[in-house]
Order: C-alpha cells, then sequence, then structure tokens
C-alpha cells in the first residue's frame, strides 16, 4: 500500500517547475504501479504546447478554466471543472490557460519524474533502469 500526502511531494525533486506550469508528481514509474500521477497546475495566461509521443496522458480538471488545442486538426474544447481529455492519439496540443488550471494527470508508461519536454514538446521515454 502507498499512501502519501500532496504535502510529502512539495519541495522534493518530485515537485517540478517550468515557466508555465508546475508539476507535483505523487507516483512515479519507481513506485512499481503502472503508471505516473501528477497534480499538475498550468498558470494563468499562458500557453503550453505538448506532444507526448511516447506516453498516452489522461487529464482531468480540478481547478480553473482554459482551451485546450488539438494542433493538428485546430479543433478548440472548453477546459473546466469536470472535464476530461485523454491523448490517446499521441496528438500535439496546446493548454490556452485562462485561469491557474489544476489538473490531475495520468501518464502510461508511467513517467520517472527525470522527463522533462523536448524541443517538440515531448517527454523521452525513460524507464526506472536508466537512472
Amino acid at each position: 500500500m502507498i499512501v502519501k500526502t500532496l504535502n510529502d511531494v512539495i519541495g522534493t525533486e518530485a515537485d517540478v517547475e517550468a515557466r508555465t506550469w508546475r508539476s507535483r508528481r505523487l507516483l512515479l514509474a519507481r513506485d512499481g504501479v503502472g503508471f505516473s500521477l501528477h497534480d499538475t497546475v498550468l498558470y494563468a495566461g499562458t500557453s503550453t504546447s505538448m506532444w507526448y509521443a511516447n506516453h498516452v496522458e489522461a487529464v482531468y480538471c480540478i481547478d480553473g478554466r482554459g482551451e485546450l488545442v488539438d494542433d493538428e486538426t485546430g479543433e478548440r474544447f472548453a477546459i473546466e471543472p469536470g472535464t476530461l481529455y485523454v491523448l490517446d492519439g499521441h496528438e500535439h496540443h496546446t493548454l490556452h490557460a485562462h485561469t491557474d488550471v489544476r489538473t490531475v494527470c495520468v501518464f502510461n508508461p508511467p513517467v520517472t519524474g527525470r522527463e522533462v519536454h523536448d524541443e517538440n514538446g515531448a517527454y523521452p521515454l525513460l524507464v526506472e533502469e536508466d537512472a
């Protein structure tokens, strides 16, 4: 059994911050559960372009408002509390945060916590043995 609180993660190496977002990574590959789980805040007034070429990501909005754009089709989706989106086709996408947008994100395969977005907005596929 694994029991953690958000406060257990804040200020550790699993608390990762970039220019447009902050991700508190509650479960990582080393936890051995087959997925990773993140509490992520995208900052108000920012736009973040991403592409998870090596992962499927599910994102559930729990606070804030924004807009998701499928960069491949141009489709736009309102993001607000209660909205779920899943990048099951490895879509290039941009999230425009109108307010701070707080989400719960699940990655499969799980991330190790060392990944950073590359020049394409993608995470490399790292495994825990690479540590």
